[in-house]
């Protein structure tokens, strides 16, 4: 027997109703419409479903057999329209995003507690990896979207927009006093030691490319992969720390750190909300995209 939903929903109703006209209300149709769909769905069965009694209707044992399928149906039809109901209405549904240390800290830390607050419903998963890989990840659609800092590499289909402003410092402490408050070259970093970043990180990438330009190559004493731990090699005088300026804050308001000045600036990063250009965000998904990229620059 085929027979399309309509039918079948006012089959399940009919018996749910144990009536036509009870079920006819409820489905917002005329009797006899019900009435119809029933003689249709008995003729295309071969058999009868249903017996007319004076106070309705009841189930023969071939109807009760189908009704068990049908029920089934209904109800997983039920369910996920109201699983779908609540996940376009935030109060159910999941958004995986790829972050750096620095980027979670610095900058999607707040926006996911806001979040959270107004959609405790919705399942965040972080993963916590170098722009890089959360670069490899986003094309390999492991994640819905990910916060990066440039520079990046990646292909033409991830789309990217700005963020944050933030800038790369070289840190040091008081071992190396004689530096605090001149003006420096950077070639005087050849002559020093020096605590960097791993180099699958853009903040190293990023210090690099501009050093290599001045001809400037360095081979540091120390590679760390997180700039938490650049700042505390540099606190303890092992060498200058290159690091993004807000890991070495609030070390350089108390004077555990200073900042080392140079004859010329290091360009500005930004902080970056990256996605695929032919992704489909879910609704929280799109809506934690908004909150992000709600506080977005027009940078050159």
């Amino acid at each position: 027997m085929k027979g399309n939903l309509e039918v079948y929903k006012v089959f399940y109703q009919v018996a749910v109703c144990q009536g036509i006209t009870a079920a006819a209300e409820q489905l917002c149709v005329s009797q006899p419409a019900v009435s119809q769909a029933l003689r249709q769905m008995e003729q295309e069965a071969g058999c009868l479903l249903f017996v007319r009694t004076p106070r309705g209707v009841r189930l023969t044992k071939e109807g009760s057999l189908l009704f068990d399928y049908v029920k089934k149906g209904m109800e997983a039809f039920e369910e996920g329209e109201s699983v779908l109901s609540k996940m376009l209405n935030l109060e159910t549904g999941e958004i995986r995003i790829g972050a750096s240390d620095m980027t979670l800290q610095f900058f999607l830390l707040p926006f996911l507690e806001k979040y959270h607050r107004q959609y405790p419903g919705i399942k965040i998963m972080v993963s916590n990896a170098p722009t890089p890989e959360t670069i490899c990840s986003l094309e390999e659609g492991k994640i819905d979207f990910g916060i990066v800092s440039t520079p990046f590499d990646a292909s033409q289909n991830v789309e990217a927009v700005k963020v944050r402003e933030i800038a790369n410092l070289f840190v040091a402490g008081d071992r190396f006093d004689d530096l605090k408050g001149k003006i420096l070259d950077y070639s005087c970093l050849k002559d020093l030691p020096c605590v960097f970043l791993e180099k699958n990180t853009s903040t190293r990438r990023f210090m690099d490319e501009f050093l290599e330009e001045k001809g400037i190559f360095l081979e540091p004493e120390f590679e760390l992969a997180t700039s938490d731990m650049v700042v505390q090699f540099a606190k303890r005088n092992m060498g200058v720390g290159c690091v993004m300026g807000d890991f070495a804050k609030e070390d350089l308001r108390t004077g555990k750190l200073f900042q080392l000045n140079f004859n010329e600036k290091m360009p500005s990063r930004f902080i970056c909300v990256v996605s695929g250009k032919k992704g489909i965000l879910s609704a929280a998904g799109k809506k934690l995209m908004d909150m992000l990229t709600g506080s977005k620059i027009d940078m050159p």
